[in-house]
């Protein structure tokens, strides 16, 4: 698939990784449409610098954990430009839910947002698109799990189930794929000991950055057409270790 032209709606876009994202593809020639909840202030700046440089950009906000919302964000992302090319499941929510603490609440927020919304965006997607491409942000630790944060884990063990499942369904007019992040932004509550600890049981020895998924996601668009239900990880050697 060609970046130039395409339009692209990534989840979570005004902060973080998904703001990284953004501003490449925009950077690259796509046509972006930010999607986010909270974060707006954030992504109508993201969208002002994309704009700057001469890119072109649409925003749209939305609760992803309400189907509902699901479909009114893909749909204005279609009606924005007339269609859709590619799919990023990006947005997600990650706090501390330690096993015997962990409340319904805080289970449902979880999956609701990071697992449920993914599934009901990607169906209403896949309803607007007549071939193209959808990519999950999933995360190592969906496959070797953190302890402290098992609602987490387990919604990111299931994108990446729900990305071998789609590309079966979806299959042979769209491919789906999945990037599993391992340390590239800690969160920004953790301390310069956790900092120091992750990195030392890292065999690269060093955390990764935002390039380094933004170029997995260049990859997944443009870099290959014969890719389906595979998951990428990009975790320094964490899962070796």
């Amino acid at each position: 698939m060609k970046l130039q032209g395409s339009v692209i709606l990534i989840t979570g876009a005004g902060r973080r990784i998904g703001s990284e994202i953004a501003r490449s593809l925009a950077g690259r020639g796509a046509r972006v449409i930010i999607h986010y909840h909270r974060s707006g202030v954030e992504a109508r700046q993201v969208a002002k610098e994309i704009e700057r440089k001469g890119g072109t950009v649409f925003w749209v906000s939305g609760n992803i954990a309400r189907p509902r919302d699901c479909e009114k964000i893909v749909q204005k992302a279609h009606d924005a430009y007339g269609r859709l090319d590619v799919l990023i499941n990006n947005a997600a929510v990650f706090f501390k839910t330690p096993l015997f603490h962990v409340t319904e609440t805080a289970w449902d927020t979880t999956l609701d947002t990071n697992l449920k919304g993914p599934f009901f965006l990607a169906q209403a997607a896949a309803k607007m698109m007549s071939r193209g491409k959808m990519i999950n942000i999933a995360d190592w630790s969906g496959i070797r799990p953190y302890i402290h944060y098992l609602p987490y884990c387990i919604s990111k063990a299931g994108i990446i189930a729900l990305t071998k499942g789609l590309a079966r369904s979806l299959a042979p007019r769209i491919e789906v794929n999945a990037i599993a992040p391992g340390p590239i932004l800690l969160p920004e509550a953790f301390d310069d000991r956790e900092r120091k600890t992750i990195i030392h049981h890292t065999p690269l020895r060093r955390l990764g950055t935002p390039a380094d998924i933004v170029n997995a996601t260049l990859f997944l668009i443009e870099g290959t057409d014969f890719m389906t239900g595979a998951t990428i990880v990009i975790d320094g050697g964490r899962l070796i270790s």
